[in-house]
């Protein structure tokens, strides 16, 4: 829903421009080094200011009709999602990557039981670790595609101790 009304206030823009006609838009940095945009340059940053003419990223009509048309095509798009039952929506939310991943494809592919030994259990839990690492973000996060293609596998610490090497 979000991306609709995005790409509809995109189109709006881009059309709403284009009957405006066609502007210099000039870049510059001031003496306090901010880099300043405008129409108009202030006569003591004429000789350093870089100016592009907006007619060149113009729309031809029919590029504004086939960006309208899109916008339709995601509106009705739209429509027939929240038409659905939730249980529908939940499942086609996924898209194909989900639906495609087999069960048996995830990693580590052995699981830990109530006789799994230890160095067993630590071994597994270190194959789980490093699966999820790609998909790791910056903050600590997982990224869910990560759930997809590993196995969440509990760490061995609390049962058997902190590791021996």
């Amino acid at each position: 829903m979000m991306k609709t009304s995005m790409s509809f206030a995109a189109v709006a823009l881009l059309i709403l421009s284009a009957s405006a006609g066609a502007t210099s838009i000039c870049r510059w940095v001031n003496e306090s080094g901010r880099t300043q945009i405008a129409e108009v340059v202030p006569e003591k940053y004429r000789k350093v200011a870089i100016c592009t003419d907006s007619e060149q990223y113009e729309l031809s009509t029919e590029q504004r009709r086939a960006a309208g048309q899109r916008v339709a095509d995601d509106r009705a798009r739209a429509r027939e999602a929240a038409a659905k039952p939730p249980s529908d929506r939940a499942s086609s939310a996924r898209g194909p990557a989900r639906a495609a991943s087999k069960p048996g494809a995830k990693r580590p592919t052995e699981v830990v039981t109530a006789d799994t030994d230890c160095a067993t259990w630590w071994r597994i839990y270190d194959e789980s670790v490093e699966c999820f690492g790609p998909y790791r973000t910056t903050r600590g996060a997982t990224k869910p595609e990560g759930f997809d293609r590993c196995n969440v596998v509990t760490s061995p610490e609390a049962k058997c101790g902190p590791r021996s090497n």
